[in-house]
């Protein structure tokens, strides 16, 4: 197994949910013996339903558990470049400015903001100073960025 760069508050947030789950596990056992006792379970949508939710939910805990396990968390960035651990502000034409926290392709989907290192953009500013005019190339076209401010993400 290969393992993937994330930040600190990365991993905690996946541990956060990993404790949310934990919580609502008994729940939806509890549903699932409710929906076992009405009887019949070929026929049963009650008990296929809390089945699948149950079985979808301890998934999703094995995979969040194999994200941790096997997560390389990175150094705190210096802010100088933009690095996985840095917030971002980068300008796509003059007045339009959008900020991103530059984060590790695992964690990229715990929030809006958050700017995959592995996605067009995020590999292109990689490594760039503040300042640093890039070429972004996209499967929708090429186009550049300008990169105007790196700061050191909270929670890093």
């Amino acid at each position: 197994m290969q393992y993937h760069p994330i930040t600190k508050a990365g991993v905690q947030a996946f541990a956060d949910e990993i404790e949310r789950l934990k919580k609502d596990r008994p729940t939806r056992i509890k549903r699932l013996a409710e929906a076992a006792a009405l009887g019949d379970r070929s026929e049963n949508a009650e008990y296929s339903a809390a089945k699948r939710d149950l079985r979808q939910l301890e998934s999703r805990m094995r995979y969040l558990d194999k994200l941790i396990r096997y997560a390389e968390i990175v150094p705190t960035p210096t802010g100088e470049t933009a690095e996985i651990g840095t917030q971002v502000t980068i300008e796509f034409e003059p007045g339009d400015d959008d900020v991103y926290a530059l984060v590790g392709p695992k964690e990229s989907g715990q929030s809006e903001t958050n700017l995959a290192s592995d996605s067009p953009l995020g590999s292109a500013i990689l490594h760039h100073r503040a300042g640093d005019v890039v070429a972004v190339v996209a499967p929708a076209g090429s186009y550049h960025v300008t990169l105007t401010k790196i700061t050191v993400s909270a929670g890093v």
